[in-house]
């Protein structure tokens, strides 16, 4: 197999979908949520 600029090209675009689906993933799990809530919630505390 030849590794062409256009192999190369082709194969960041694959890693690049793949990643962001995963972060999309991470961020949107039920089992973040209440770390993210939290999160979203900390500039209205009072010290």
């Amino acid at each position: 197999m030849e590794l062409d600029i256009n192999t190369l090209r082709s194969l960041a675009t694959v890693v690049s979908l793949i990643t962001f689906v995963g972060i999309v993933a991470w961020a949107y799990s039920r089992r973040n949520a209440a770390d993210f809530d939290e999160a979203a919630n900390l500039p209205f505390e009072q010290d």
